[in-house]
């Protein structure tokens, strides 16, 4: 059965493309900060910092009305800006958020009539879980099991004033006059629509909540409920 791929919550078959996986299980890379200390061997590494964004590219190819089908979707890969989310049917349970990072060098038959070339896209380095846009509704307390190795940047719907704690970190919305507060743990901040409640959140510390590993306990004090959605991740 031939592979497809959809960018942008469109899927490529509509200009005909189908992909080949060769170029999708490779893994991002760890950066960490390492210190040289002089007369000594080796550095020491300092604190880990993140996971790089990794290039993904897909060997694709056209086989039906060539022209046309090239010519489109050359202009609506060009078309999108940002992030977007990118899914195959290598991962059916799986999506990464990337941008497409080239243009389109196309190897054509003799003919015109069908053609081989590679989408190349630069992606965040998760690969996101489609089970993690679950959302999980608390209203006093309770726990969220993370399947993943990975320590997870949930978003929180927040509604009322008052505070939730999330294993031993605890955020405050001190006040809201609207329907509830969103804050995005990834993007650490805090709003509404278009406007902004930085100004109406306090922290226990300096991070904001994650979801580690394994069980997780969910404390909330003053708000109505909370809505999680917890944004599992592997890479």
């Amino acid at each position: 059965m031939r592979k497809t791929l959809s960018f942008a919550n469109k899927n490529l078959i509509l200009y005909g493309v189908y992909i080949s996986g060769s170029g999708v299980f490779n893994s991002p890379v760890k950066a960490y900060d390492p210190i040289q200390i002089p007369g000594r061997d080796g550095d020491i590494l300092g604190r880990e910092k993140r996971l790089e964004d990794i290039e993904v590219t897909y060997p694709a190819f056209i086989y039906t009305n060539f022209k046309q089908n090239i010519s489109d979707l050359r202009n609506y890969l060009l078309s999108k800006d940002g992030y977007q989310r990118i899914t195959d049917t290598y991962h059916p349970d799986e999506y990464r958020m990337g941008y497409y990072a080239g243009g389109l060098e196309v190897e054509p038959t003799a003919r015109l009539d069908a053609g081989n070339f590679e989408l190349r896209f630069m992606c965040k380095p998760q690969r996101y879980l489609t089970s993690g846009n679950t959302v999980t509704i608390i209203r006093n307390s309770g726990f969220i099991d993370n399947p993943t190795m990975f320590y997870s940047k949930p978003l929180l719907l927040i509604y009322g004033t008052g505070s939730v704690q999330i294993n031993d970190v605890t955020i405050t919305v001190t006040y809201s006059n609207t329907e509830y507060t969103e804050i995005d743990c990834e993007l650490m901040s805090a709003y509404y629509g278009p406007n902004s409640k930085n100004q109406f959140i306090e922290l226990s510390g300096t991070d904001f909540p994650t979801l580690k590993p394994g069980n997780n306990t969910i404390t909330v004090s003053g708000p109505s409920l909370v809505e999680i959605t917890p944004r599992w991740y592997t890479v």
